[in-house]
């Protein structure tokens, strides 16, 4: 990995504008970069807090990873131009990892660790209040730059510049990209959402809303309340 990244719940004052980005929060979103190793458990990194424990965290969502090389395509963004490592609120920032070639199932080692692929993250409004910019989640989701989530297999430590190396691929057909765009981009495709929920690799929460999905694809809940803010 290029870096490592974990941080506390902080209370966020009012910066002083009237608007709702710059409203009190309270987030886990601003970590720090860590030097030295950390254990990574079954729950995420020892010290690494979410405020939002029904959206966030949790062992199918232990450890949020983000490919370090998208960060010089969002810096072509107004408004983003100093975005880097740890910007996007992830754990691991990957390098030559990314959605087109990273697959849910796929098992790897980290330093001491065993971890699995779960699912890919999907964007939320703490990136727009994070940096100000309406509709960033949105343009995560349309990019595909999404990043994806870890599961631990074998706690361990970990520390900044471990690679995570390829153990195993258990389901190639379901890149990181592909279920994005079943998810996002596909939401009538009835007959692609059951395939992808009888993948047993995927975390529960997503096996549970694409059956969900696949019994009734024209009951699709709109995405608005994580996309936009409160």
């Amino acid at each position: 990995m290029q870096a490592l990244f974990r941080g506390r719940i902080r209370e966020i004052v009012a910066e002083g504008s009237s608007e709702w980005w710059d409203k009190p929060w309270r987030t886990g979103f601003r970590k720090e970069s860590q030097t030295e190793p950390c254990w990574l458990d079954v729950e995420g990194l020892l010290g690494d807090e979410q405020a939002d424990r029904e959206n966030h965290g949790g062992p199918d969502k232990a450890v949020c990873v983000y490919p370090g090389e998208h960060y010089a395509e969002w810096q072509t963004i107004d408004g983003l131009s100093e975005v880097a490592a740890g910007a996007f609120g992830e754990n691991f920032t990957s390098r030559g990892l990314f959605e087109e070639s990273a697959c849910v199932g796929d098992i790897f080692t980290v330093g001491a660790a065993r971890v699995q692929i779960s699912q890919p993250r999907q964007p939320c409004w703490k990136l727009a209040r994070r940096w100000r910019v309406k509709d960033l989640a949105l343009q995560v989701e349309r990019t595909g730059r999404t990043g994806f989530y870890l599961r631990v297999l074998q706690t361990g430590l970990v520390a900044p510049g471990d690679r995570l190396r390829m153990q195993e691929r258990l389901h190639p057909e379901w890149t990181i990209a592909r279920c994005n765009e079943v998810m996002h981009h596909r939401k009538q495709d009835a007959a692609l959402a059951g395939a992808l929920a009888a993948c047993p690799a995927l975390s529960a929460s997503w096996r549970r809303s694409l059956a969900a999905r696949a019994q009734q694809p024209d009951q699709v809940k709109s995405a608005a309340a994580r996309l936009e803010q409160p």
